[in-house]
């Protein structure tokens, strides 16, 4: 219970849900215990009239006095044990709201090295699955659980009131129950956190087939992947098969115990009532101990069941707070709002990416005064997008510095950066939504008109009013819908429409044809006056008007200058710039 214990904030929060139905528990069961007691009177009734103390008219009214009142004493612990459910599992509902909020909201706050560690799969399984189990500790487990102190409780009180000796007879079983509950517990912790790991490797596996699947058809490997998902599926069953197995021994060792408990309340009861001790004089106590057993039925069969259920959620509740445990690398050192103009400087910056150990840059320096256009040119994996992640503060340096404003980036607030700040990633990704709504994205509170524009700088608009549904068209998951060309200009619309100070584009023209590269390279450039803007990207054309540029190899600035400063130099600018003339000459 230790994992659960972190639950406990819950539980003060909805305290007055939890002790409403707390409440609402002990009266439900003090009506449903008026039962038991009115058929022992009925049976008293029965027997004075076979011994002539009472007449048959006063039997009958007493019978039809005890069925009326069973009757309406039943309807009240009913309508309780109803407003008890509502109460209780509401408040479930409740603290799975909650928990959930706070998984996906760590998730928004951690950095990009932990979505490379982990898979988008066991990720959401940790917010569905896991939750979804904890939810069930909360809500019915909880219940359940205080359902059965609370009857055990006042059943027992009862019983000890009528006969103590019958009492201690009949609850005989309950030491073996204790402990064949201790035996199966332990098991169904045990094999419950294997299944859930199970299920998320399903979840994993399936999810990154989904997403590629265009890939997987085009190599033909339906047949492979099914067998793959053959195998998890039955190893993920046998799992299941083990833990419904030991959850299964539960329910008739439950019923063979308080069978076991009837016998003995009959044995011994009858035995009492022959003898005429005290408390057993009349028949129908012993009717009324047995009805009291089984009224303890679904309680101590509901143990089990409980007790597996408080196992899966020991087990998923420690998935999600050893995530909940894991501290973001990328921190907000400040709550101070600036503005930011958009000076960007790097000086002696190395950075080397943890995860595989490779020195992406080194001993970089540069700088863009506001409203300069710098490019960067350079062969692949020399460490062009690196830059973009490190202005955006995607990641943290640890050699030289970089300052926006001639502030130190981890000294600015974390929200001013990235507000200040229109990026175009090299892979445009795109939500499942309208294309309107994807634009809208860097302005939710853009207007149409502004939309329209955005698009039109992206020289996207003619492509979108031929759709049948134009700009109210739904995209397929990741923006499937489109051509990459496409995608690229609705995220280049989706950045221009924010009006940062600062724009990032990451090679976000590679897919568009040179007519129309030009179209929006002319757009840009009337729209990023005043504004910083850096233009990752392999092709010269998307260079040359920038103010400077920059020749990556290796991590290493190797040339640098204005466009009309390199094509006069021997290096890798003059080359490619001859090389994509001749190219295009060609074309």
């Amino acid at each position: 219970m230790k994992e659960l214990q972190y639950l406990n904030k819950y539980f003060v929060k909805y305290k007055y849900h939890f002790l409403l139905g707390i409440f609402i528990t002990i009266v439900a069961q003090i009506f449903s215990l008026f039962t038991p007691k009115l058929i022992s009177k009925s049976f008293k009734a029965i027997e004075e009239f076979h011994k002539n103390d009472i007449s048959a008219s006063v039997v009958k009214n007493d019978l039809v006095s005890n069925i009326l009142l069973i009757i309406a004493t039943t309807l009240i612990a009913g309508i309780l044990t109803f407003l008890m459910r509502q109460t209780l599992i509401v408040m479930s509902r409740h603290v799975e709201f909650d928990l959930k909020n706070e998984v996906f909201q760590h998730y928004e706050v951690l950095d990009q090295n932990f979505y490379k560690r982990n898979r988008t799969g066991d990720l959401m399984s940790r917010i569905s699955e896991d939750v979804g189990k904890v939810r069930m500790y909360v809500g019915p487990a909880v219940m359940y659980t205080i359902n059965t102190i609370i009857r055990f409780a006042v059943v027992i009180i009862y019983m000890f009131n009528v006969s103590p000796r019958l009492t201690l007879y009949s609850l005989l079983p309950l030491p073996f129950l204790a402990y064949i509950i201790f035996k199966l517990s332990t098991e169904i912790n045990i094999r419950s956190t294997v299944f859930q790991q199970y299920l998320s490797k399903i979840s994993t596996f399936s999810q990154e087939i989904f997403s590629g699947i265009r890939v997987v058809k085009a190599y033909s490997m339906e047949n492979q992947y099914q067998e793959k998902m053959h195998d998890l599926a039955i190893e993920s069953k046998t799992k299941s098969m083990k833990l419904a197995t030991v959850q299964s021994l539960f329910g008739p060792l439950m019923v063979a115990l308080i069978g076991i408990s009837n016998l003995i309340v009959i044995y011994f009861g009858g035995m009492m009532y022959i003898n005429k001790e005290h408390g057993m004089e009349n028949i129908g106590t012993i009717a009324e101990f047995i009805l009291y057993i089984n009224m303890l039925t679904w309680p101590v069969a509901s143990i089990g069941w409980v007790s597996s259920l408080v196992q899966e959620a020991e087990a998923s509740q420690k998935r999600i707070n050893e995530f909940l445990k894991i501290e973001p690398e990328i921190k907000n050192k400040t709550t101070e709002n600036i503005t930011i103009h958009g000076e960007i400087e790097f000086k002696n910056v190395t950075f080397t990416y943890e995860d595989t150990e490779i020195t992406a840059l080194e001993n970089i320096s540069f700088t863009v005064k506001k409203g300069e256009t710098l490019a960067i040119l350079g062969k692949t994996g020399s460490g062009k997008s690196t830059i973009l992640s490190l202005i955006t503060r995607m990641y943290d340096i640890k050699n030289g510095k970089i300052t926006i404003d001639n502030t130190e980036i981890d000294k600015i607030n974390l929200n001013d950066l990235r507000n200040s700040i229109g990026i175009v990633p090299q892979d445009a990704f795109l939500f499942s939504d309208t294309i309107k709504n994807n634009i809208k994205f860097g302005k939710e509170n853009a207007t149409d008109e502004e939309v329209f524009d955005a698009a039109k700088i992206a020289v996207v608009h003619d492509n979108i009013i031929n759709f049948n549904k134009q700009y109210e068209t739904i995209l397929g998951e990741r923006g499937i819908t489109l051509s990459g060309g496409q995608k690229q200009r609705v995220s280049i619309a989706r950045a221009v429409i924010k009006n940062p100070e600062i724009l990032l584009f990451d090679d976000c023209l590679s897919a568009v044809d040179t007519e129309t590269e030009e179209q929006i390279l002319n757009n840009l450039l009337k729209i990023s006056k005043g504004k910083t803007t850096i233009i990752v990207s392999h092709r010269v054309s998307s260079a040359k008007n920038a103010d400077k540029i920059i020749i990556l190899e290796e991590g290493k600035i190797i040339q640098e200058g204005s466009h009309n400063q390199l094509i006069n130099q021997e290096g890798y600018y003059a080359e490619l710039y001859l090389k994509q003339l001749s190219e295009k000459e060609l074309n």
